[in-house]
Formats: structure tokens, sequence, C-alpha cells
């Protein structure tokens, strides 16, 4: 382990919820508004910092021509080389959203970033919607990043509605999935009494069968006849938000501050009772086929 990525314990965990607009001229603004944010959050204390899905671009494009280009390849792009300077600068973990090209192909992905550079790449798995005419199934898996602060996997927008997503993380030892979200405006209804959508408690249940981590950064706002629901949020092993559920409107940093690797004991709830144990591997494979990346010790 280099000598400047000592573990860090307990980790503060602050996802970002604003307001990325599409269009070519935004997306300097875009980028500066989400690194302006995690300044603030670095400022009070957070050390993995999660921003939204197409953190720097938008989102709703409307023909593939505009969404190539806005896209950037994974090397020599001036947004990741922003962002991986910003951790390598702070000290701490940055996952951010963006457009990927690469050759002809269009990725919705999202990055980490590392005081030791980049991390992991992961391309969106499950295409929502129009996303289906611009971008390209992801091709690289479901994999789990090994860092000093904990095991980090990635997940972005509709793949929470797939439950394979998260139980595949965590079959390979997943201490905090970070999902990356233009979660947007469906037909009525669209929250609880509580301000909570389908959204929320998606994550919230997700990070409870799965007895992990999940911090899910939203964005907020209108484009292009399009609004976006809001509710960042943090979710416990237990599956409860740890803290605030962010509203549907309002730019804000939701915080949680804990150890990561409580995570690989959270499923042991009692001397009878444990989740990886307790599955049926003689009527389902654990790992449900899944051959990509081999499950890491817990």
């Amino acid at each position: 382990m280099p000598a400047d990525c000592n573990p860090v314990s307990p980790v503060r965990i602050a996802v970002i919820q604003y307001d990325p607009q599409v269009g070519l001229k935004h997306t300097r603004g875009n980028l500066n508004k989400g690194l302006l944010l995690a300044q603030r959050a670095v400022s009070e204390g957070a050390n993995l910092i999660v921003l939204p899905e197409l953190a720097n671009t938008g989102y709703t494009f409307h023909t593939r021509a505009e969404a190539y280009a806005h896209a950037e390849p994974l090397d020599g792009s001036s947004s990741l080389q922003a962002w991986e300077s910003f951790a390598r600068e702070q000290q701490v973990y940055l996952a951010a959203g963006f457009a990927e090209r690469d050759g002809l192909k269009l990725y919705d992905s999202a990055v980490l970033f590392g005081p030791e550079g980049r991390l992991g790449l992961y391309r969106k798995a499950h295409l929502w919607n129009q996303e289906k005419l611009w971008f390209t199934p992801g091709n690289l898996g479901f994999p789990v990043f090994e860092t000093p602060i904990g095991r980090i996997g990635l997940m972005i927008c509709w793949d929470i509605w797939f439950p394979e997503v998260p139980r595949l993380m965590a079959s390979q030892g997943a201490d905090i999935i970070c999902s990356l979200n233009n979660w947007v405006w469906t037909p009525p209804p669209l929250f609880d009494a509580s301000g909570r959508c389908m959204a929320s408690y998606l994550t919230m249940t997700a990070a409870h069968v799965n007895n992990l981590y999940i911090a899910a950064a939203n964005r907020i706002g209108s484009e292009r006849g399009g609004r976006f629901l809001g509710c960042s949020l943090i979710a416990g092993t237990h599956g409860w938000p740890i803290g605030e559920v962010a509203g549907a409107e309002q730019e804000c940093i939701v915080y949680a501050d804990v150890d990561l690797s409580t995570a690989r004991s959270a499923p042991i709830w009692n001397n009878l009772n444990d989740l990886p144990r307790d599955r049926r591997t003689d009527l389902y494979d654990a790992a449900l086929g899944y051959r990509l990346h081999p499950a890491m010790p817990r």
C-alpha cells in the first residue's frame, strides 16, 4: 500500500445533489459547480464524495450526435483530469459520472478516483428509455475496487431496479456502493407522505438485504421538459438512511460518518441468522452465475 494511502476510519461520505445542465456551453460550469461543492464537502471533513450520473454534461440529449459531442475519452479528458487532480490534491476518493467515448461507442460511465489516481471504471449496464438510442450497454460487468478506506462498487441510476446488481457486488465483498443517478419524474405517485420516492426505497432495500452501505447521489432541476427527483441519501447496512434524505428540489450535500469495514460483519445478526450463510446455494448459485470478478474474503 502506498505510504500516502493509509487506511482511514471512520469515513465521512458526502453525496452531492445539484443541477448540471445539458449543452456544451454548460459543461465547464457543470464541472466547476461539482468541484466547488466537492471542495465544500472536503472542508466539512468528507473523504468519500459521490457526484451524480453525467455530472459534467447534463442528461437530456436530443440526438446521438449531441451525446457524442458531449462525450470524452477515458484518457486525455479534461473533466477526468480535473476530477483526478482534485482527488490527488485533496487526498480523497471521488466518484463521478460522465459520457465516455470509446472509438465510435458511447457509454454512460462512472469513474472512481483516489489520492493515488484513477482506481476504477464502470459502464452502466441497464439503460433507461432514450439512453438506449445514444449509449451502448456496459461491458465491464460489476467490478468492486479495493481501496484503503474499503471496497467500493459503482452503479448508475436504473441499475438499482435490478436487484442482481447490488447482490453481485455484495457477493464479491463490497463494503459500499456509490450510486450515481439522474432519477427522473415519472407518472405519479412520485412521493409518499414522508417525501421519499421509490428510488429511495429501492436503495434502502438493496442496502438492507445485502448488508452494505449505498451512497446515492441524484440531481435536481428541470432540463428540456424533464424534471429530476432529488432524494439523495446514504443507506446504512440496516437499510435505513443515515442522516437525512434530501428533498426533491434543493441543492445540498448529505453526509454520513461510517466505518466501511463494519459491512463485513453486519450480516451476522445473531447466532442463527447470517445472510451469506443462509443463502440456499444448493438451489441457486451464490454469485448468480457471475464469473467476471472473483469474490474477496469477508
